[in-house]
């Protein structure tokens, strides 16, 4: 193999596919990251058997071939080249990779492209076709929601349905229930349903570059596997097997009380209680005080620490209905804040042991489900 690339592509790619990359292995090939040519492009792909990240990236190409390269090696070094021309010419004698970039001459020692695991090829036709924008918001409002304990597998997933031109995520971690649709561009094949790890579609969510305009997203019959793809790109990760919840069933029907406040106001007074909710297991109490004819509405976000004091924060509001006190983990609310970007938020409440339910003002593809607190006395 004897390639010639650009340092910024290269650099680029790496960063991507090296996030799916072992840490630690007892395979030593998991911890490398497979160079090879294919139609014309220099390939760059790495897998922990659980992921799997490609990207392509345009090189003159004089020698087809391949090899696999130390991942963190050969990431550390490209990134310390200049942005100029690499050339690479791997050895099949010593079993090396020669790197020359600028005044920079290096040989890396690699392993057989043989005992790289093979990522199975995927005939895309029957994809669906997803809006790169529209899948990146729709992540980042869901996939914080997952569990990050692996008690509950099922749990650290997002389902992802496909039904009647619509797409929704909903992640739920027990303690809290993220749901997001959108409605798609293109006719689906059919119904699809598919738990994916969330820690997949936070990784698709960073390779999906601004300007691409649709990413594929396929599911193989019997293989237990999603795949994303867009030009330059394909993730493939396992699916995680189980029954997710129904979470329909999570979702209160009703509402006793409706408070629409700012969005940042809220966000705000927020990060103010959790300074001082910290050690109280990140409790803060929120009360709404529905106004008079002469006075708006109130929200008042409150936190107490017995060690470094009290806050409290009064956010104008408008709300219908009875007033209520309730306590929610702060951390869950700035996390819902923290990816709505409407102007104003609705919070709907029934009573201090129901869960509260969190909306974008404006928008009915969005909403979040958080569990109360017990308030102490």
């Amino acid at each position: 193999m004897k390639v010639s690339c650009l340092q910024e592509n290269l650099s680029r790619a790496l960063g991507s596919v090296a996030r799916a990359v072992a840490p630690r292995s007892t395979l030593p090939v998991l911890g490398n990251v497979l160079l090879a040519t294919e139609d014309g492009r220099l390939r760059l792909s790495a897998t922990n058997l659980e992921l799997g990240i490609t990207c392509w990236i345009g090189a003159k190409i004089e020698a087809p071939g391949a090899t696999t390269v130390p991942a963190r090696t050969f990431v550390d070094l490209v990134n310390t080249f200049p942005n100029e021309r690499v050339d690479m010419e791997f050895s099949v004698r010593t079993q090396s990779l020669h790197v020359v970039c600028g005044p920079f001459t290096n040989d890396i020692k690699c392993i057989d492209a043989q005992d790289f695991p093979p990522l199975p090829p995927a005939d895309m036709d029957g994809g669906v076709p997803l809006d790169t924008e529209d899948l990146r918001e729709m992540i980042g409002q869901v996939a914080f929601a997952a569990s990050s304990d692996d008690a509950r597998p099922v749990l650290t997933g997002v389902l992802a349905e496909i039904k009647d031109g619509e797409m929704t995520l909903a992640a739920a971690d027990g303690f809290r229930l993220s749901v997001r649709s959108s409605h798609l561009t293109s006719p689906e094949p059919g119904p699809l349903r598919a738990i994916i790890p969330a820690r997949a579609l936070n990784e698709l969510a960073r390779m999906i570059a601004d300007g691409q305009e649709t990413v594929s997203m396929l599911l193989p019959e019997n293989r237990g596997q999603v795949i994303f793809r867009t030009k330059d790109s394909e993730l493939v990760s396992q699916l995680i097997d189980g029954s997710f919840p129904d979470y329909q069933g999570i979702i209160p029907t009703s509402k006793a009380t409706r408070s629409v406040l700012p969005t940042s106001a809220f966000l705000k007074a927020c990060r103010a209680a959790e300074i001082f909710a910290r050690e109280s297991a990140h409790s803060a109490r929120v009360r709404v005080a529905p106004g008079s004819e002469l006075e708006p509405g109130r929200v008042l976000v409150s936190a107490t620490s017995a060690e470094t004091g009290s806050n409290e924060t009064q956010v104008d509001a408008t709300i219908e209905g009875e007033p209520i006190e309730i306590a929610f983990n702060v951390r869950f609310l700035m996390d819902v804040l923290n990816v709505i970007d409407t102007p104003n938020v609705a919070l709907e409440t029934t009573s201090a042991s129901a869960p509260g339910v969190i909306r974008p003002v404006g928008r009915d593809d969005f909403l979040h489900v958080i569990m109360p607190m017990h308030i102490g006395r």
